[in-house]
């Protein structure tokens, strides 16, 4: 059939790096660390001590204080950056067909840090059944969805995509085929994660996930660095406005870049353990490619999950050399969760983000923290250590993974008229 092309009209962010698309993207190319001991909760007797969190955020900054008060931080970060996604594209519920405008988001856990403190007050009570009203609607992970489309009026398809910390990714692929497939004229895209709570910390360092690198946690997340311990938590949201083309063409819009195409595999192997040669990873930048009808040698960029695991970062190499094979020692790669963290569901749309910005402003974004190579990595491979790279970026892959096996890449390119 014929399949409509989708193009990026509008971005959003907040992440440990800024507020807005334009402060995230300098953090990122200057090689900004968003590292720092916790402040969220008193973290002095967890192993892990440190993470990536917004900074001096008020919710009220941006929205009305009653409102704040009833959604979580996960919503709350998801209205923030939508609201900038959505006024970037110059769209309103009057000057579209808000019938055909959807919004297909994503988070990994949702309202982790309302759940957290409902279950304490309980808790600590005499046993009386005291809730707070909102306490569903604050936690369940659909609502940041739910919440957009209510603050925009738009009423085309709206639901949330679950696959840990693939499922931003897995949106933006449902958003891509939903505009392709004729379904919407638009849909607002992304994924929104805030989990650095007594819980969210807690239990990631009962897994033995994530660094203890307490004496020096500006250097904690160090992707393919030989002395790398675990990833560092991170937190915030990313949204992207995808439009069909032609809707975009007939209403003058700012044409950012093009959805070129999306693959989602599973590694079928352990619940948190990456297949040892990176299969999964393997077919699903394969599917990628075949989906955006792209050959190896046309990708410049990979932003690579590279969370900074023993484990992880080299399964993930493999299956880029495998993939790619001679065309590997000519991409730039780099993880750009050694300065943002790992943003959990929310990584997929943010690091989609920096794949559009690479590709719109041909600048690579570095992989921080690197002080020994790894013998285990092939030495001939560019993982744009330290250092931004300028180069022309035609075409950029995203690749995130999740706990439970889930793959998903998606790829993004030049716009050509």
């Amino acid at each position: 059939m014929d399949l409509k092309r989708v193009v990026v009209t509008g971005l959003g962010a907040i992440t440990p790096l800024g507020k807005t698309v334009e402060s995230y993207w300098q953090g990122l190319s200057e090689g900004v660390n968003g590292c720092d001991f916790i402040k969220q909760f008193d973290a002095t007797k967890f192993k892990t001590r440190f993470a990536c969190e917004v900074k001096d955020f008020d919710p009220t900054d941006f929205l009305d204080r009653k409102e704040a008060r009833k959604i979580d931080r996960f919503t709350q970060f998801a209205l923030i950056a939508s609201d900038e996604a959505v006024k970037d594209a110059g769209i309103s519920r009057d000057n579209v067909d808000v019938d055909r405008v959807g919004v297909i988001f994503a988070s990994g856990i949702g309202g982790l840090i309302t759940f957290q403190e409902e279950v304490i007050n309980f808790a600590s009570g005499d046993g009386t059944p005291r809730f707070n009203p909102f306490f569903i609607p604050k936690m369940i992970l659909d609502i940041a969805a739910g919440q957009i489309s209510i603050r925009h009026g738009f009423r085309g398809p709206n639901y949330s995509v679950v696959s840990a910390c693939a499922s931003s990714t897995n949106a933006l692929i449902d958003a891509f085929d939903n505009i392709r497939l004729g379904k919407s004229d638009i849909v607002v895209s992304g994924g929104s994660e805030a989990v650095i709570s007594a819980a969210g910390v807690g239990g990631f360092n009962a897994m033995k996930a994530l660094s203890e690198r307490n004496d020096d946690p500006k250097t904690a997340s160090r992707p393919f660095d030989k002395d790398r311990d675990g990833f560092v938590c991170g937190e915030g949201a990313g949204v992207i406005i995808l439009e069909s083309l032609e809707h975009a063409l007939a209403r003058g819009a700012k044409i950012y870049c093009e959805i070129a195409g999306g693959g989602a595999t599973a590694d079928a192997h352990h619940i948190t353990a990456p297949h040892p040669e990176g299969l999964g990873a393997q077919n699903v930048m394969r599917s990628a490619l075949k989906d955006a009808n792209l050959r190896p040698e046309d990708i410049d960029y990979i932003n690579v999950h590279g969370t900074s695991t023993p484990l992880g970062d080299i399964a993930e190499t493999k299956a880029i050399l495998n993939v790619f094979g001679e065309h590997a020692y000519k991409l730039n790669i780099s993880s750009t969760k050694s300065m943002t963290g790992h943003s959990l569901g929310a990584a997929g749309a943010i690091e989609a983000l920096a794949c559009i910005l690479a590709v719109t402003r041909d600048i690579i974004p570095p992989t921080i923290n690197h002080f020994t190579d790894d013998p285990e990595l092939d030495p001939k491979l560019n993982f744009t250590f330290n250092k931004a790279q300028h180069r022309t970026v035609n075409a950029a892959l995203s690749n995130t993974f999740g706990f439970g096996g889930h793959n998903a890449s998606v790829i993004v390119k030049k716009y050509q008229p």
